[in-house]
């Protein structure tokens, strides 16, 4: 990422170098063998505290492999040291296969030393031997769960920087920039076949972050058809849906979007993940639209597909303001209690989210004349109709 500060001063590397002259540590383990403490120095240390018995810990280790091949290859100078907190020579030996980097050999009481000594308390813990570093307290993990390689060289400074980047994109990012990367300027439709982000310029888009293998998801996405549906029956290519994929593999991927009739970023890119970051989004189903001018106009598109279906469209807030008032308008019409001749009951005025009337057995929402003694819903038309009927 060109022009960004990748300065970083690493004042401890001798320190490290001399704790170990101290604690008796001649060697360090790779996986091809032994290898002498002295290879480390003039490199940038980062030490790794993590355990093969911690699910964290195996979750975060690929992703940490996957940073250090990264600036290996980028030609940086660095090394990450491994430092366990395994009970067991065989868990420390499992953990270690997985890792590319080097390991303090198997001592509990030597690695234990080292954990006091730089305040572990929770694993996995990613420590950089530099000033200015984001401490474990900072979720050093989650930076570089978020951004990867270009998390390096892990400072303070380094991490304004990406979250800076990242409120410009929200902001002020056209839509080839926040959909697209260097290498793909397209989307794709059910049928793979490869739409140019371009073709989207003054729509109204949803990017829609959800996944096959949640229920939620699964039953937000008929929701989210069905508006799509009559958007685009009622208004024509004005509207257009984009999936980002939250899904465990491809295989699901491809099944959850064969379903749906927009368009996906491709599963394999990780712009997917990009955007999850960029939004902030922490759970699924989640909704963000995006109006004609290019600019994000609400991150709550889910309540408001949800409570209004197509009705909400262009999905702005003030739309959802005349919506709000309009329903308030039409409930001060109506009776506060009314009585029906098929049910013993006096009925309220009532407001629900969802239900189904006992006279004409359809889905209803929002006003509703409902019994306080038992589950009995009506339709303010269906009771207008059933006295107009009976009179």
């Amino acid at each position: 990422m060109a022009g960004l500060n990748f300065e970083a001063t690493y004042t401890d590397n001798h320190d490290i170098l001399k704790i170990f002259a101290d604690e008796g540590v001649e060697f360090l383990l790779s996986s091809e063998g032994k290898v002498p403490v002295s290879e480390c120095y003039g490199k940038i240390i980062c030490l790794f505290f993590s355990a093969n018995w911690c699910r964290p810990c195996r979750a975060f280790t690929p992703h940490l492999v996957e940073l250090y091949e990264t600036l290996r290859k980028r030609g940086e100078n660095l090394e990450i040291i491994f430092i366990s907190f395994d009970r067991e020579e065989d868990g420390f030996t499992e953990h270690f296969k997985r890792m590319p980097w080097l390991a303090v050999p198997f001592d509990v009481n030597l690695h234990r030393k080292f954990i006091d000594r730089y305040r572990v308390d929770r694993i996995p813990s990613f420590v950089p031997l530099c000033s200015d570093a984001i401490t474990v307290e900072e979720d050093l993990i989650g930076c570089i769960e978020d951004y990867g390689a270009d998390a390096f060289p892990f400072t303070r400074k380094r991490h304004d920087e990406l979250k800076a980047i990242d409120q410009r994109k929200r902001e002020e990012a056209s839509l080839e920039e926040l959909l697209g990367n260097e290498g793909r300027n397209f989307l794709i439709s059910g049928d793979d076949t490869k739409v140019p982000i371009s073709e989207l310029t003054g729509k109204t888009i949803g990017l829609y972050f959800g996944a096959y293998w949640s229920p939620p998801c699964c039953a937000f996405t008929i929701q989210l058809t069905d508006t799509y549906n009559n958007l685009k029956a009622a208004k024509g290519d004005c509207f257009e849906i984009v999936l980002i994929s939250t899904d465990r593999d491809l295989m699901e991927f491809n099944v959850n979007r064969s379903s749906m009739p927009w368009l996906a970023v491709p599963y394999e890119d990780r712009t997917r993940h990009d955007l999850r970051r960029i939004f902030g989004i922490k759970g699924i189903p989640a909704l963000v639209f995006i109006g004609i001018d290019g600019k994000v106009i609400s991150v709550n598109g889910k309540f408001m597909v949800s409570s209004y279906g197509a009705e909400a469209f262009p999905f702005t807030e003030s739309r959802i303001r005349e919506l709000e008032a309009a329903l308030r308008k039409e409930g001060e019409a109506l009776p506060q209690q009314v009585e029906d001749v098929k049910h013993e009951h006096v009925l309220k005025l009532d407001m629900a989210k969802a239900y189904v009337c006992d006279s004409c057995k359809k889905q209803g929402k929002f006003w509703t004349f409902s019994c306080d003694v038992c589950d009995y819903d009506l339709h303010p038309s269906c009771l207008e109709k059933v006295n107009e009927d009976l009179s």
